[in-house]
């Protein structure tokens, strides 16, 4: 990410999503509830430093699954939601928990897998299709299992490939629980596939021999949302 980008986010966060009585209600510091994609993908550390020198506000990030950082923001445990379901995003909006919901930005999902490829996805850009061929020969797959945008993504993917992976659970179909960083760690050891998002991939350090396989499929567009918490809600 590049300078302009990073000051556009900045400018962003400050002038669309944190309203000077959100600012001043939270003092010098805001508390943003997050995906772990998004931290994982390296993005607030090149955005928190110029944001913070900009504004003087310290964001604290709150990096968790998004279904998890959506309940903490209906917690009150947060001033800002940066997550990647939407309509999860609109529910919690519609609840009256957030004041706006906004896109932010955006990447894609890919599918990756070990070398080896025992599914033979490589190449390929129908994801479900790509998912029926993992299922077909039992393959590793590695979930997030944890409620997450992605997790929620994945879910959706396995249903309009006709495929529920609950019932090989423990078996071909591992799920982690954890992050997505972690999940990729998981999914590496064991020589599995994994779904997930673009940014984070790159920024992966663990790759091994570990490539993308699936990509390019519109299904896998990954919309990121970030909303105000709505102090009359969370005073």
């Amino acid at each position: 990410m590049n300078a302009r980008e990073v000051c556009l986010l900045a400018g962003l966060l400050v002038s669309v999503v944190i309203s000077p009585s959100a600012v001043q209600a939270a003092g010098k510091s805001i508390f943003v509830q997050s995906t772990t994609s998004t931290a994982n993908s390296g993005l607030y550390d090149h955005l928190l430093p110029r944001f913070e020198a900009e504004t003087g506000i310290k964001a604290h990030v709150v990096a968790v699954g998004t279904g998890q950082a959506i309940r903490n923001a209906r917690n009150c445990d947060g001033d800002v939601l940066l997550v990647h379901s939407k309509p999860a995003e609109q529910r919690f909006v519609a609840d009256g928990f957030g004041v706006k919901r906004l896109d932010l930005m955006y990447n894609d999902f890919v599918i990756v897998g070990p070398e080896a490829d025992p599914a033979k996805i490589a190449g390929m850009t129908d994801v479900t299709g790509a998912l029926q061929k993992i299922a077909g020969v039992a393959a590793p797959f590695a979930s997030r299992g944890d409620d997450s945008g992605t997790h929620k993504k994945e879910l959706a993917l396995w249903n309009a490939a006709g495929i529920d992976p609950a019932p090989a659970s423990g078996k071909w179909y591992r799920s982690t629980g954890s992050g997505m960083g972690a999940t990729l760690n998981v999914a590496v050891g064991m020589g599995a596939y994994a779904l997930t998002d673009r940014a984070t991939w790159i920024n992966f350090n663990n790759k091994n021999d570990f490539k993308i396989l699936t990509e390019g499929d519109k299904a896998m567009f990954n919309q990121y949302g970030v909303v105000l918490v709505d102090r009359a809600k969370c005073p």
